[in-house]
C-alpha cells in the first residue's frame, strides 16, 4: 500500500522560507517520478514541481521558477520542496503525488498517488 505523508507547511511572512517534505511508502520510490501540486481556496489544483525517479531531471511552473527547488532522497524514499522568496499568492494547500511512472509530468491525471496535504499560509 503507498502512502505519502507531507509535512513541513506552515506559516511564514513574506519573503520567508518553508521546505517541504514527502515520506513515501510501498513500492520501489526510484521507479517512480514525484510531484507537487497545491490548491488555493477556490481554485483549481495547479502543477508546481516535479522530478523524474532517478532525481537528475526536474521542471517547475513558471510562477515559482528560481524560487521553488525541488529534490529527493531516493535512499530516504523523501521528496522535498524549497521554498524561498514567499508570496501570498503561494497560500495553498500543497500536495505531493506519485507518478504512474518513472518521469516527471504536469498533468494531475498522470499521478496515481496523494498525500493529503500540508497548508503553506503566506502573510503580507
Amino acid at each position: 500500500q503507498v502512502q505519502l505523508i507531507e509535512s513541513g507547511g506552515g506559516l511564514v511572512q513574506a519573503g520567508g522560507s518553508l521546505r517541504l517534505s514527502c515520506a513515501a511508502s510501498g513500492g520501489r520510490f526510484s521507479n517512480y517520478g514525484m510531484g507537487w501540486f497545491r490548491q488555493a481556496p477556490g481554485k483549481e489544483r495547479e502543477f508546481v514541481a516535479a522530478i523524474n525517479g532517478n532525481g537528475d531531471s526536474s521542471y517547475s511552473a513558471k510562477s515559482v521558477k528560481g524560487r521553488f527547488t525541488i529534490s529527493r532522497d531516493n535512499p530516504k524514499t523523501t521528496v522535498y520542496m524549497q521554498m524561498n522568496s514567499l508570496k501570498p499568492e503561494d497560500t495553498a494547500v500543497y500536495y505531493c503525488a506519485r507518478s504512474t511512472n518513472m518521469g516527471w509530468s504536469t498533468d494531475t491525471w498522470r499521478y496515481g498517488y496523494w498525500g493529503q496535504g500540508t497548508q503553506v499560509t503566506v502573510s503580507s
